[in-house]
């Protein structure tokens, strides 16, 4: 009773104190989003130093995209079960333990002095952030009422992409007015910096206090039931819901690891004006990814299968405007087209999350977006870059781009496949939200 009791009151103190309530949350949410940012400016600032690495160590385009893909790789790898042990162990701790590790390793990138050494650095950096994104937002989530997490999450989200373009415009710049090397240690000193500041104002004890019911991460049901794991396996729905999803982030992942390479070489910028460059495309990508969920919560309100139709579009979109402007003429007419394909480019990632949301049980929701995290990062932010590298080793880097949009159309296979089996889906997770009351 007295340990109830004392909860009951740190909570009430907690609410009662009404400034406080309403502002707690907005810092909760400024330093996990400035985590994020940390987390992708120490990701992408590779990109804005390939030219340099590329003629001080003679690196092939092939080990350029290595570099690029062993972050993701991991990520992809390692999301789902640091996620599982970080609700056990702590979130507070385990984000902060997350963050220290991809900004010391970034820093063990600036003083790398072989490839190897570099690749070796760019995995710890992998590992670091490979749960970050999961176990961030649902410690936002949790302070914030439900009636808003649709827009923080999609904030969120998009943060990544913004996290990009400063990694990228700024780190080119560095890199030139100084040293790559200080591009990388500039984004470990920023990431350690906001550690600290985590550490001072966030606690597990006063996330507990400031918790909202109801929010995510509430443990369980009233009725307790949990459905198994092996559902995010068995509908077919889903199935394709991940699959495109993946796929969609292929081509935008090779924009965000070669375009900076794409204006140095083929518009003759230094690698700080093509950084510069990149930056704005980065940005329409992840603009794009706010605008393309807005677009389709309004286009499918009265019906949720029109998301699959959505997803669709927005594909064929960048597949045109890719597939055209990445064979014109250096100018403005591709510069256009390349930033249509760039703004629609991860167009699917809200409808996506949405249609894996609609066809899994509340209970197991939150793996739902793991697993789909996992297929992004497997199918498409390791696999682009990686996979673009190795044919520009063999094509030159604009025949390699060229080829890129061409998975678009794997990815609206899998949509259209997904759109067809979507019923049968939805009659399958009705069976299953009816299993408690047919046990009880």
């Amino acid at each position: 009773m007295g340990l109830q009791a004392t909860s009951t009151l740190s909570v009430d103190t907690a609410r009662s104190s009404g400034g406080r309530r309403k502002i707690y949350p907005w810092i909760v949410f400024a330093l996990a989003f400035g985590l994020l940012l940390s987390d992708y400016m120490s990701r992408q600032v590779l990109s804005a130093v390939f030219p340099i690495l590329k003629a001080d160590w003679d690196l092939s385009d092939s080990h350029l995209a290595s570099l690029s893909s062993v972050v993701a790789l991991m990520v992809g790898l390692l999301t789902f079960p640091l996620s599982l042990l970080a609700d056990r162990w702590g979130r507070v701790k385990s984000l902060i333990l997350m963050a220290v590790l991809w900004s010391v390793a970034t820093l063990l990138c600036a003083i790398a002095q072989s490839y190897e050494q570099m690749l070796g650095a760019r995995f710890l950096v992998g590992v670091g952030e490979a749960a970050y994104g999961s176990v961030g937002i649902a410690v936002v989530l949790s302070v914030f009422a439900p009636r808003v997490h649709a827009m923080l999450a999609g904030a969120f989200m998009a943060g990544g992409s913004f996290g990009s373009v400063i990694g990228v415009a700024i780190g080119g710049f560095i890199a030139v007015q100084f040293s790559w090397r200080w591009s990388f240690a500039a984004m470990a000193i920023f990431g350690l910096i906001l550690v600290a500041l985590f550490r001072a104002l966030v606690t597990e004890k006063k996330l507990a206090a400031y918790a909202v019911e109801g929010s995510a991460g509430a443990a369980a049901e009233p009725d307790g039931y949990r459905a198994p794991v092996s559902t995010l396996f068995t509908n077919p729905a889903v199935l394709f819901a991940y699959i495109g999803g993946g796929l969609q982030m292929f081509t935008a992942a090779v924009l965000l690891a070669w375009l900076p390479s794409f204006f140095n070489r083929y518009y003759d910028l230094a690698p700080d004006k093509a950084g510069v460059m990149a930056s704005v495309f980065v940005l329409l990508v992840g603009s794009g990814m706010v605008v393309c969920g807005f677009i389709t919560d309004r286009f499918s309100h009265d019906n949720s299968a029109k998301k699959w139709t959505t997803a669709i579009v927005y594909c064929v979109i960048s597949l045109v405007s890719l597939g055209i402007g990445l064979r014109l003429g250096t100018g403005t007419a591709q510069l256009v087209l390349l930033g249509i394909g760039a703004f629609f480019s991860a167009g699917c990632s809200g409808p996506t999350a949405a249609m894996v949301a609609n066809l899994t049980h509340h209970s197991i929701r939150a793996s739902a977006m793991g697993t789909l995290t996992v297929a992004n990062n497997l199918l498409g932010l390791a696999l682009g870059p990686f996979v673009i590298g190795i044919l520009a080793d063999h094509l030159g880097l604009l025949r390699a781009l060229q080829l890129s949009p061409l998975v678009y159309i794997a990815a609206v296979v899998a949509f259209v496949a997904g759109k067809r089996a979507y019923p049968a889906g939805i009659r399958r997770l009705e069976n299953l939200q009816k299993a408690p009351a047919m046990d009880a």
